[in-house]
């Protein structure tokens, strides 16, 4: 004879083995909508509108132009001009889709091109610009990723703008592609390039 009190009924204890799993479904649910339903390229970066970080980050070893060393990153060298900073590495399978956008950005010279290598081997970085061309007048080595953070990256490639005054004035998530270059990228540096001058 068994004791009714002491056993659930089946029922009860097939939806007590249930329920995780339910949960677990409802919260992937509300994560697939929240997270993969956006433009990511959209995400607020609380720096807009603030001072470029004041990191200074050695050149890319190696890395030369005209039998001179390409300069790394200073923030000096954002005053005074209008600059675009993309954060981009090698083993960024988007950052291989932008580069032919960047070195076409860069043949604009109303604006600088500046790029922070992220957590890259130099030689992979320099193979990787002599395969697609140096866009970027000044290349930074972020060798531990620490500047990226600083500049509020959450993952490569990203691009800022960045006006005369040194402040950041629009961040691109994600790759340039040709549909957000003449959306917004270009607008964006136009409506910089007009502020102040």
């Amino acid at each position: 004879m068994t004791d009714q009190s002491t056993s659930a009924p089946p029922q009860r204890r097939t939806f007590l083995m249930v329920l995780p799993l339910l949960a677990f479904l409802g919260l992937a649910v509300l994560f697939w909508f929240g997270l993969g339903g956006g433009d990511h390229s959209r995400i607020p970066s609380a720096l807009i509108g603030k001072p470029a970080p004041q990191i200074t980050l050695p050149p890319l070893e190696g890395l030369q132009t005209d039998s001179a060393q390409v300069p790394g990153l200073d923030p000096s060298a954002f005053k005074g001009k209008v600059s675009l900073v993309n954060v981009w590495a090698s083993w960024c399978v988007p950052c291989h889709d932008e580069a032919p956008l960047l070195t076409e950005l860069a043949k604009d010279k109303r604006f600088q091109l500046v790029g922070i290598n992220y957590k890259d081997a130099p030689e992979n970085a320099r193979r990787f610009l002599g395969r697609y061309g140096n866009p970027f007048g000044r290349v930074g080595a972020d060798a531990n990723g620490r500047a990226s953070i600083e500049w509020g990256v959450y993952g490569v490639p990203e691009t800022f703008v960045v006006g005369r005054e040194g402040t950041i004035v629009y961040k691109l998530v994600g790759p340039i592609t040709p549909d957000n270059l003449k959306a917004v990228l270009i607008p964006e540096l136009d409506r910089a390039l007009k502020a102040g001058s």
